[in-house]
């Protein structure tokens, strides 16, 4: 399966490449939006392709041909303003769902925020609301899209080494949880057909992420 790394050169965009080269089935294509961020993936013996995600949609669509699933892993990151947020977290993430669909690539994964709900929204800080907003809709999007989509909700993510251990349900406690083993859970998550079609919160836990994963 050859799987389109949307945000690859991100903190968890750069660990799921990493893990899909070492792993049997999966080859990856690192989405980025700079040719000179290509030698990190190159070393990976991995495919690139530029393109950024405020570009037109066929732009996407052309980064997505002949890949068999898209992870969605890009974010406007913290230090950016309410215009980025729109443009990458919402118009980007809904851009790439039409991309798909454009490409006829039915497999998506979405890397949310944990809460997306209503009410998570109306209980968010002013600083932070704009940025569950947009997961919000994004997540509307994918959900009526017709793909064979997840949905993946991670805790509050850290840089910490991952312990390949975590807790995954529909909702959980909140918690943190390592970049590295929300990587892992992505992994997981495109090797087990049974996680099309449902969404799970993800936390640091005491289960191997495999198991975790199976058990949704």
């Amino acid at each position: 399966m050859k799987v389109l790394v949307v945000g690859a050169n991100g903190q968890i965009g750069k660990h799921l490449v990493s893990m899909i080269q070492d792993s049997k089935n999966l080859k990856a294509r690192a989405m980025i939006r700079k040719e000179e961020q290509a030698s990190y993936f190159e070393d990976l013996d991995a495919e690139t392709i530029v393109a950024d995600l405020e570009d037109n949609i066929d732009s996407i669509a052309k980064a997505a041909e002949g890949v068999d699933a898209i992870v969605f892993t890009a974010g406007s990151g913290p230090h950016t303003g309410k215009d980025k947020t729109i443009m990458v977290d919402l118009d980007g993430a809904i851009k790439t769902i039409e991309a798909a669909k454009i490409a006829n690539v039915d497999r998506f994964i979405m890397i949310s925020s944990f809460d997306t709900t209503r009410e998570a929204i109306q209980e968010a800080s002013s600083s932070f609301a704009p940025y569950v907003v947009a997961k919000h809709y994004a997540d509307v999007w994918l959900r009526e899209a017709s793909l064979d989509y997840t949905i993946i909700h991670p805790g509050l993510l850290t840089n910490d080494k991952g312990t390949g251990k975590v807790e995954a349900a529909t909702t959980v406690e909140r918690g943190e949880v390592p970049r590295e083993d929300i990587a892992r859970t992505i992994v997981a998550s495109l090797e087990n057909e049974a996680t099309i079609g449902k969404e799970f919160q993800v936390v640091g836990g005491n289960q191997p992420v495999q198991e975790a994963i199976d058990s949704i």
